[in-house]
């Protein structure tokens, strides 16, 4: 089975193709043009280089969030344009799961904390299971920075660019905390689709109808309210 995944939920785009579980192709895009006139460029590069044509694409995966607003706005149109041309099924993922399989400790729970500006993080806790599969342990929160304490366990490993910029105060209570080196902070498509395929085993699809991005928070720009004088 051909998957062809993306995200474009934070800073960065990814996009990958895998056979199966196994990884044909993967980028991570990191400049400061719009998510918009990256991403299907980026998606045309990926089957084009991998000798693939769109059509012979069986699944379609994409973050539907927590992360950007306009970033996930962007990935699920693109995701809803790709269904609707192709009549193929598609499987959305947690942002934070996605990011969560960028720790392979297996034995470790995984705290992915991504950054959600105006002070905030959104953080989840999971774990791998006896057979390899990511489970989630609580459900996802957005959190300002002097509530994060509150919510840091022991024993864990952080992950993210959230846990980065929060550094100092996650090690702040206690040594025995771990945050992944800086290196492993960017999300990429090949974890999103290794989630999709396992989404799409039980069934798990999206309804293109009913498919929208899940903001986890209000919007960052909320219209102004009309005064009537």
């Amino acid at each position: 089975m051909l998957t062809l995944a993306f995200d474009s939920s934070s800073k960065t785009v990814s996009v990958s193709l895998l056979r199966d579980r196994a990884v044909l192709y993967e980028a991570i895009i990191n400049n400061d043009l719009n998510h918009s006139e990256v991403l299907l460029p980026a998606i045309d590069e990926a089957i084009r280089l991998a000798g693939v044509a769109l059509s012979a694409i069986d699944l379609f995966a994409c973050t539907l969030g927590p992360g950007s607003f306009t970033g996930l706005r962007i990935g699920v149109s693109t995701l809803k344009g790709l269904m609707m041309a192709t009549g193929k099924p598609a499987v959305g993922v947690s942002t934070l799961a996605a990011l969560a399989l960028n720790v392979s400790n297996q034995k470790a729970v995984i705290g992915p904390m991504m950054d959600a500006g105006r002070g905030q993080v959104y953080l989840a806790y999971y774990r791998y299971d006896e057979d390899g599969v990511l489970i989630q342990l609580e459900a996802e929160k957005a959190l300002n920075p002097e509530s994060i304490t509150n919510c840091l366990k022991k024993d864990v490993i952080y992950v993210g660019d959230g846990a980065i910029k929060y550094a100092d105060l996650i090690r702040s209570m206690s040594i025995e905390i771990v945050i992944a080196p800086e290196k492993q902070q960017y999300i990429c498509a090949s974890a999103v689709g290794i989630l999709a395929i396992e989404k799409y085993r039980q069934n798990d699809l999206l309804d293109l109808s009913a498919c929208v991005p899940f903001y986890l928070r209000s919007a960052d720009a909320l219209p102004k309210k009309s005064v009537i004088l």
